[in-house]
């Protein structure tokens, strides 16, 4: 359940209320989302079982508002952190309390909106509506493909979804045609592991229409550097360019999906860590699938990905399929059952699971549940 908190500001008493002047009405919502599964996971031949959070919607909670400002115009904010609902912890970053989200803006819909904080990079949204899992973090194809680290493009920056300390625009719907861009200040993070993040530009343009979609997006990641176990010195990150195609066809019950990501870091210089351990390579990820509605309560989803590293002959070629039932309009029960096998020196996988022997194949099968409130 949704709690809304409505208040009227007013100027005055009675008197000003007499005269008829309008009072700015404000909303806060309260939501959220609990999602947790059971997994079996065959890992280079070791097996194993767990109880993980967000295989079907990242657990989240959060507060959005809003406040009417006349004319047309708006105040907004959303605030949201991501948990773990197997064991109560924060999600990806411990020391982030809102992680998923936290902005403030002003949006209009003639103009469009402008907000600053961290949320969703432009190229987020142009390839968003492309992925059957709905690009979810923990067991989506896009998240494997991604997400993954690998030893050939250590160097090689991977865009995260979201950008900290960002002022973004997104323009009104023209006819089905939306344009956004970003521009985001270095950061700095301790978690996966320690870096300095530099400056990112990020622009993009979708469609939505007639049962199609379609997006374009470009993204540049300034030069940075990260520090790792495995390594003597701090690794230094290329610049790196993002390049994105994205494209939906809905035909009755089956929408069509397909997106495809080129990522090319810039030249590595002589002699740094990078160009030492030929660590920056390009990378090609695409992804087909379709999403079913099989029935009122039921959706099917199913989706193939290769993820090609330029130059060594890298690859992962993966399958994943899954079933959703809704018990109500808040609750639902789903599975999924996945196939990766990497060639060469890669060593993709879904987030959360360690691959330490290159070549090896992984299974993963599990059953959850979703509640959103």
């Amino acid at each position: 359940m949704r709690f809304s908190f409505i208040s009227q500001g007013a100027c005055g008493a009675t008197l000003i209320l007499a005269a008829g002047s309008a009072a700015a009405q404000s909303s806060v919502t309260l939501y959220g989302v609990a999602d947790t599964f059971i997994q079996y996971l065959s890992n280079g031949g070791t097996h194993s079982w767990s109880e993980r959070s967000g295989g079907n919607t990242g657990s989240q909670f959060g507060l959005k508002g809003n406040e009417e400002l006349g004319n047309g115009l708006k105040a907004q904010f959303d605030v949201e952190t991501g948990f773990n609902l197997n064991n109560g912890t924060l999600f990806a970053d411990t020391t982030a309390l809102f992680y998923r989200q936290s902005w403030v803006g002003l949006t209009h819909d003639s103009y469009g909106s402008l907000t600053f904080g961290r949320q969703y990079q432009p190229t987020f949204r142009a390839i968003y509506p492309a992925d059957p899992f709905r690009a979810n973090e923990i067991i989506s194809p896009l998240a494997v493909s991604v997400l993954a680290v690998d030893r050939n493009t250590l160097a090689t920056q991977y865009s995260a979804g979201r950008s900290s300390n960002s002022v973004a625009y997104a323009s009104p719907n023209l006819g089905g045609v939306q344009f956004y861009g970003m521009y985001a200040l270095s950061t700095t993070v301790t978690q996966p592991v320690p870096a300095s993040l530099g400056n990112i530009l990020d622009v993009a343009a979708t469609y939505s229409g007639y049962g199609f979609f379609a997006g374009l997006g470009y993204q540049y990641q300034h030069p940075g550097q990260e520090t790792l176990p495995m390594l003597p010195a701090a690794l230094n990150l290329l610049g790196t360019e993002h390049f994105v195609g994205a494209l939906a066809y809905r035909i009755g019950i089956v929408n069509l999906q397909f997106n495809y990501t080129y990522v090319k870091p810039k030249d590595a210089p002589a002699r740094s860590l990078a160009a030492v351990l030929n660590a920056a390579h390009s990378i090609g990820e695409a992804e087909l699938g379709a999403t079913i509605q099989a029935t009122p309560f039921d959706t099917i989803e199913i989706a193939g990905i290769e993820r090609s590293v330029r130059g060594v002959h890298d690859n992962t070629l993966g399958i994943e399929v899954g079933a959703d039932h809704n018990l109500s309009k808040r609750t639902s029960v789903y599975m999924r059952a996945g196939y990766l096998k990497n060639n060469g020196s890669a060593t993709a996988s879904w987030p959360g699971v360690s691959v330490t022997e290159p070549g090896t194949k992984q299974i993963l099968g599990l059953v959850g549940m979703t509640h959103r409130f």
